[in-house]
């Protein structure tokens, strides 16, 4: 601990997540503890914790927000971090953090900023480079929002920001990513279907180049290069397997086999593809701006 400064609790959740650990857990050994709240991993995940030193207790996960409301009252101390396994705290956002809990926080919770990488580069458009979380707060009176996918901690009043973002490698590989892809298209296929929504070649083709036009022109991600043209055509490709799986829902007459595919991706698999459809809706919901991070109602890609 930093003379002068509040112990600090850096909670981060986990499921299997052997791959991306020991970075994380590297870049927060400046909190006095570390916990992770594993749900049952099956592979390194938990031995890579407690050779690095963290405190380790299990629990069941449900879903995201509940396994973090559970998570936060174990903490040792008063204020927390809470980090995700594919996130990093840069040295800048550690001495701010450090900083801050030394001069009296005069607030219960703050923003975070998120870079978030693509294939290893820093992606600031295509509507990626808006994106804020609040995970530097008081343990007992901060919660996450009682929801299935994309809740966020509830605080009263407007949050300062700190200068200094979270480093996030949610899209590491491809193969690590396609997973993700396959389910989300399942999920959103069948979300559809049950509420009598059917595709023909209209949706099939024309929402995945109005993606990829918002993308890549819109949110200027023209400027991330060859980066960006990928990312955009990836996302233009996601809407397309959604609406191809929903017309050929129609043509089979049914859904049946989402449900089991999509528990097949292991219990984190609901929120990994909550954040695709938030990400969705953010589209949605604007033509020009993305307004993910307004202080009240913010979102993450994750």
């Amino acid at each position: 601990m930093s003379p002068g400064r509040p112990p600090l609790t850096a909670i981060v959740p986990t499921f299997n997540e052997e791959a991306t650990l020991r970075d994380c857990l590297l870049s927060i050994r400046f909190a006095d503890e570390i916990l992770v709240v594993d749900s049952f991993s099956t592979d390194a995940t938990v031995s890579i914790a407690r050779e690095l030193g963290a405190r380790v207790l299990q629990h069941e996960y449900v879903y995201s927000a509940r396994q973090k409301n559970w998570a936060i009252p174990q903490a040792a101390h008063e204020w927390v971090l809470l980090v995700d396994s594919d996130e990093r705290v840069t040295p800048g956002l550690r001495e701010e953090i450090e900083e801050l809990l030394a001069s009296g926080p005069r607030h219960d919770g703050y923003w975070i900023l998120r870079a978030n990488h693509f294939l290893g580069r820093r992606i600031r458009h295509c509507g990626w480079g808006t994106d804020k979380v609040i995970r530097l707060f008081r343990r007992d009176q901060a919660r996450y929002e009682d929801r299935e996918v994309h809740a966020e901690i509830v605080l009263p009043g407007p949050l300062p920001v700190l200068r200094n973002p979270l480093e996030h490698h949610s899209f590491r590989s491809f193969g690590q990513y396609w997973r993700k892809i396959q389910i989300y298209s399942e999920w959103g296929a069948a979300r559809l279907y049950r509420e009598g929504k059917r595709a023909g070649a209209l949706q099939i083709f024309g929402r995945p180049v109005v993606r990829f036009f918002k993308m890549y022109v819109v949110r200027l991600g023209f400027l991330e290069g060859v980066h960006g043209l990928v990312l955009s055509m990836l996302g233009a490709f996601t809407v397309y397997l959604k609406y191809a799986r929903l017309w050929e829902m129609e043509i089979l007459k049914g859904a049946f086999e989402v449900p089991a595919q999509v528990e097949s991706g292991g219990p984190l698999a609901r929120e990994q593809i909550g954040r695709m459809v938030d990400e969705e809706s953010r589209f949605a919901k604007t033509e020009v701006s993305p307004s993910r991070d307004q202080p009240d109602r913010p979102a993450q890609p994750r």
